[in-house]
């Protein structure tokens, strides 16, 4: 299996060797492990694109590159000029340092590396690792997602429903909890939750020669969420796997908004 590895926390992100590791066991022996990862931190980029600017690319070592872009630019580049003569079979983009559940989702550039994946035709998951208290006593924060990490692939490519032949394929969000490998509860299939009372906001903030600048806040991660969701599922204890699409229409409002319509 040819596997390409991406994420948002740069090229030189702990995690993302952790999902080095893990692509590796899942490649196998007689597979490979192409790695395309940002020069430099993209956290909260999205699904964001270089669609008004080239992207430099440098190769580091074989199958190791780096970009001066978003995680979707380098899954572009790893699809469309890197691999294009054999292009990978399954797209990993994580362990992203931090949750990825709830309205982060939203931001992250780790799930919009996976979500390009998925428009790409390619099988493609994220995985992030949620962290606090228990695993920063750890020698190892990404412990629970490095051990689980295989299995959770694995399940995932050989009985999971991918989309296949629809207009927007599936792609899989993996969020591990902040415990560690041995309090890791089962896998739970969940939905995409909202923290309640949680939203990102502006600190305003005057640097030294006078000019004003504003930093972006996030609010408290352990806040609760509705029952079935990613997040009620993380503070449990569970591995939270979550079926996505690359498709923001609600049907259950444009059937009402059909209604306004009627008779016109």
């Amino acid at each position: 299996m040819r596997i390409l590895i991406t994420n948002d926390d740069g090229i030189n992100a702990p995690g993302l060797e952790a999902l080095a590791d893990i692509a590796a066991e899942i490649a196998g022996p007689a597979g490979e492990v192409w790695t395309v990862a940002p020069a430099f931190e993209q956290s909260g980029v999205g699904h964001c694109i270089s669609y008004a600017h080239p992207t430099l690319i440098a190769e580091l070592s074989p199958r190791r590159w780096a970009a001066e872009g978003s995680p979707a630019d380098c899954v572009l580049a790893g699809v469309g000029d890197i691999m294009a003569a054999a292009p990978p079979d399954l797209i990993l983009s994580g362990v992203n340092r931090g949750n990825n559940a709830g309205e982060n989702v939203m931001y992250s550039g780790t799930v919009g590396g996976a979500m390009e994946g998925a428009l790409q035709g390619i099988r493609s998951i994220a995985l992030s690792q949620y962290l606090g208290p228990a695993t920063a006593r750890l020698a190892d924060p990404f412990e629970s997602a490095r051990v689980h990490g295989p299995g959770v692939i694995r399940a995932l490519l050989e009985r999971a429903d991918w989309g296949e032949g629809e207009d927007f394929p599936l792609f899989y969000n993996v969020n591990f909890p902040p415990v560690s490998a041995a309090e890791t509860r089962a896998p739970r299939a969940t939905t995409q939750g909202r923290r309640q009372g949680v939203r990102f906001a502006v600190k305003p903030q005057v640097a030294p020669n006078g000019r004003r600048f504003l930093w972006v806040t996030g609010g408290g991660q352990d806040a609760p969420a509705g029952a079935g969701s990613d997040v009620e599922a993380l503070l449990g204890g569970h591995v939270a796997v979550t079926a996505m699409r690359p498709d923001l229409t609600c049907a259950a409002a444009t059937a009402r908004l059909g209604a306004l319509w009627d008779g016109a």
